[in-house]
């Protein structure tokens, strides 16, 4: 099984819900996004158009990031091949995030208040429990969520369906036959990772 997601950027409205959803669940501290879209142009003046292409961790089948962490703290499941983070071992080194082709990474150096003096929401109080200063943190395709046998955040709350998420090794799964029928491309597969993400083009 390795589990993956592909992006229908014809589908994709660039309404954030995804990016909504990923914070919501994840709580992450101010400036830190699991999931974020860049706002890209193509074409002349003046037949010009723009595009948005949503980014998160690769999840990637050789990952760089991996291939550098000195203590084992990045690892790949065996079981899934999901890349998720060992906070406990986490020496917040940062080699990582240097690895990493697709900025998918965050330092916590410190763990802020989203209402500086006011102290932490309720909100903030559980969800901060999650993260640990000194850390690197990034996308864990809600490991928690799929687990239960839930899709991740930014899956089921995409209101116009442009992700769809699934194990890649499945010939019957949705995102094994999206894949297979060729359209489909990574990003930056010169680098060697197999990135688990796939983009439709727009």
């Amino acid at each position: 099984m390795r589990y993956g997601m592909v992006i229908d950027l014809k589908r994709c409205i660039a309404c954030y819900a995804c990016q909504v959803a990923c914070k919501s669940e994840n709580a992450t501290p101010p400036g830190v996004l699991y999931a974020w879209a860049f706002r890209v142009e193509r074409g002349e003046y003046p037949d010009t158009e723009q595009i948005y292409l949503p980014m998160l961790c690769n999840h990637c089948d050789e990952p760089s990031c991996v291939a550098v962490c000195p203590t084992g703290a990045t690892y790949k499941r065996e079981e899934d091949g999901i890349v998720v983070v060992d906070a406990e071992k986490c020496v917040g080194c940062r080699s990582c995030m240097t690895a990493c082709p697709y900025h998918a990474r965050y330092y916590l150096d410190q763990i802020r208040a989203y209402y500086p003096g006011q102290g932490l929401t309720p909100y903030e109080e559980v969800g901060y429990k999650k993260h640990s200063a000194g850390t690197v943190e990034k996308c864990n395709f809600c490991v928690d969520r799929v687990e239960r046998g839930v899709e991740p955040a930014c899956v089921s709350n995409c209101p116009a369906v442009a992700r769809i998420f699934g194990d890649l090794d499945d010939p019957d799964s949705e995102v094994s036959k999206l894949v297979k029928r060729g359209h489909a491309f990574q990003l930056l597969v010169e680098m060697g990772t197999e990135p688990s993400v796939y983009y439709l083009p727009a």
